[in-house]
């Protein structure tokens, strides 16, 4: 009689719809993502919005069908603004430029030449002192005694050899007599010719004491700038001393060591051998700031191996004391000067297969792909071989939109040099439409090779 009680309780714990407490109902399935075909999705989103924003942004740069503007305004279905500058008639300075070290003309270890007690210093360091100037003074007082003794003794002997010339003198008229032998003669004449010697002897001892006395005072050997005192007043120097007193530089004038390559020693022995100077102009590490103008003055016999360079020296009077010893300078030097060639400025020339090329703007504001064969440049400017003529219109900025044939507006530069509002001629405003010439006064130029671009 159990059984069917057992039976309901078991039935209801598995009714699934038991509310009584303590009964669990089963629970309902879910719907389970396998996470594969998450990343998938996000990946699929990822890239589809690269390409919508890759495909958006040069439809915006190049100004596509939707309207969008490029960098300078205008679509595509519009002409194109560019900023344009003329081909001018001009003078290329040609430059070869490398890094130099200053060396003075000469440089000189003051040492003393005799040993002694430094009584004085003569110099303010940093000095710049004449040639002759005295530098220092070294105790002469034992250098005064021996000079006194030499005098002494150069006395002395002098008096032995009045005192053997008489005796010689008595001695030939004795032997003209037969008084005396002959032996004794030529005795007394070898002793005058002794006392001779003596005499002489302590006259270079003399001699000697007295450049001694030339010695302790100490005077600049070149006229130049001293530096730091090595040896204090009150300590013994001698001429053994590695360091001497003082390190004396001519600066005035001063040189400037640098290397070119040796592919235009040619042109350099040349100019040389011309007797038509060479300028020379050297700056300082950043290229801005000249420091002093000069000529070369030589080039060394050799070329160095290691690196295919040789060494050229410039001369420069470095009045203003701009230039110091082995300090680095940049130098440029003005091996040549193309005058009354075509010039254009360096930010219109491309480069493609073909070479060196230019658009040209045509009459009927269309462009055109033109071949051109380039020189040496300097600064923003290249001189312009073949391909040009002056006064033809080339586009320096926004050439890399066009394709032959492109439909173009000229557009005035801006201060910087940008197309900005519409304009005719384009030819006003930056500093190349204010003259074809040279760089202007005070402005570094810029290093050119000579070799075709």
């Amino acid at each position: 009689m159990r059984f069917p009680t057992l039976f309901n309780a078991t039935h209801r714990m598995s009714s699934p719809h038991s509310d009584e407490p303590g009964l669990e109902s089963p629970r309902k399935p879910r719907f389970r993502v396998r996470p594969i075909y998450a990343i998938g999705a996000v990946v699929l989103v990822l890239l589809g919005s690269i390409y919508w924003y890759n495909h958006r942004s040069e439809a915006q740069r190049f100004g596509g069908a939707g309207g969008g503007r490029g960098r300078f305004g205008p679509g595509a279905n519009g002409p194109l603004p560019v900023g344009v500058r003329p081909a001018r008639e001009g003078d290329i300075h040609i430059y070869l430029g490398g890094l130099g070290t200053v060396s003075p003309l000469a440089t000189v270890t003051v040492k003393a030449q005799i040993s002694g007690v430094l009584m004085k210093v003569a110099f303010q360091e940093g000095q710049m002192v004449r040639e002759g100037d005295l530098l220092a003074v070294i105790d002469p007082r034992p250098y005064q005694v021996a000079l006194e003794q030499a005098q002494g003794q150069l006395q002395q002997a002098k008096a032995q050899l009045e005192e053997a010339r008489n005796d010689l003198d008595r001695y030939v008229t004795l032997s003209q007599q037969d008084s005396i032998s002959r032996q004794q003669v030529d005795a007394q004449r070898a002793l005058v010719t002794q006392d001779e010697g003596m005499v002489q002897t302590d006259q270079a001892a003399i001699d000697g004491a007295q450049l001694n006395l030339t010695y302790c005072h100490v005077t600049a050997p070149v006229s130049g700038r001293v530096g730091l005192r090595q040896v204090d007043a009150g300590n013994y120097v001698t001429p053994g001393d590695s360091n001497g007193l003082v390190v004396l530089a001519q600066i005035k004038p001063i040189t400037v060591l640098f290397t070119l390559p040796e592919d235009n020693i040619p042109q350099v022995v040349t100019r040389l051998a011309s007797g038509d100077p060479i300028p020379v102009d050297a700056y300082d590490r950043t290229q801005t700031v000249k420091l002093a103008s000069g000529f070369v003055s030589t080039i060394d016999n050799e070329v160095d191996p290691t690196t295919g360079t040789v060494k050229v020296r410039a001369l420069f009077a470095n009045g203003d004391a701009k230039l110091f010893p082995n300090q680095f300078v940049n130098v440029q030097m003005l091996l040549d000067t193309d005058e009354d060639v075509t010039v254009i400025p360096s930010s219109a020339v491309e480069r493609g297969d073909q070479g060196a090329y230019v658009y040209l703007v045509k009459p009927d504001s269309t462009v055109t792909a033109r071949v051109v064969e380039l020189g040496p440049s300097e600064g923003e400017r290249v001189e312009v071989k073949s391909g040009l003529a002056v006064g033809d219109r080339v586009v320096v900025d926004g050439a890399d939109r066009l394709k032959e044939g492109a439909k173009v507006i000229v557009q005035a530069p801006n201060r910087q040099g940008r197309p900005g509002g519409q304009g005719a001629s384009g030819q006003g405003g930056h500093a190349w439409g204010q003259g074809g010439g040279g760089t202007g006064s005070g402005q570094q130029p810029a290093q050119a090779t000579g070799n075709s671009h």
